[in-house]
């Protein structure tokens, strides 16, 4: 199996096989808490208006997602862990719209599977890849915006290549090495309430879900599902 690790949205532009889109501060934290939380499913969207008229056309139930960090105009929640964890989710389809993680998503074009990354379903999507054994896997860190690259989503694929693999890597040392990075600090900034602590913790519980989360597309959309449950 060959490994590549890639970045950004030119990265998910250029991926191939079975793609790993990764976006650790918060989109797929948040959906990994969402089906934690009992979602059904998740549709992938490249911009809020496209969530909105989801929503609208009674395909989906509710909206979450962020530009810059924030909770968009008429969405029910920003793309926050946290605040997908207060929530009563169960059997609801969500519109999912931020500007790195679903945009790569809707980027990856070329991939033969796409599975969504980040720490706490790093292992679990790893597990559901192996038993594929396909021949090239693509990691993609999204990154800030999809245009900056960052510590907490770079390491999350360094981390994910190390156990397709066969090594160990040592997720107290991913997490140290993510605290310090400046992503991390922007959630303990006063001037940026919408960035919670709370999601940080959530966003660093390494290899907590049992997991994996693999995209589809059907009639026409994106769609996220939980696979792959680990015991």
């Amino acid at each position: 199996m060959r490994i590549l690790v890639d970045s950004l949205i030119e990265g998910a532009r250029r991926a191939r096989g079975t793609v790993v889109i990764i976006d650790v501060f918060r989109a797929f934290t948040t959906e990994a808490v969402a089906f934690q939380r009992g979602a059904k499913k998740i549709i992938l969207v490249g911009s809020p208006e496209e969530a909105l008229r989801l929503r609208s056309d009674g395909i989906a139930d509710l909206c979450a997602g962020e530009v810059h960090g924030k909770r968009p105009p008429g969405f029910d929640f920003n793309n926050s862990p946290f605040e997908m964890s207060q929530a009563d989710l169960d059997g609801k389809v969500i519109a999912h719209s931020t500007m790195a993680g679903t945009v790569g998503v809707t980027t990856a074009t070329n991939a033969d599977e796409i599975y969504v990354g980040s720490l706490v379903i790093a292992r679990s999507t790893v597990e559901a890849i192996l038993r594929d054994s396909p021949d090239l896997v693509t990691v993609v860190a999204m990154g800030d915006g999809g245009k900056v690259r960052t510590d907490e989503d770079e390491q999350c694929a360094l981390y994910m290549r190390n156990l397709l693999d066969g090594r160990n890597p040592d997720p107290d040392a991913v997490r140290s090495l993510v605290m310090a990075c400046d992503q991390a600090a922007k959630f303990d900034d006063p001037a940026k309430p919408h960035f919670l602590p709370e999601d940080r913790e959530t966003a660093l519980q390494i290899d907590s879900v049992p997991f994996a989360i693999k995209v589809s597309r059907e009639d026409g959309m994106l769609v996220s599902r939980p696979v792959g449950v680990r015991s």
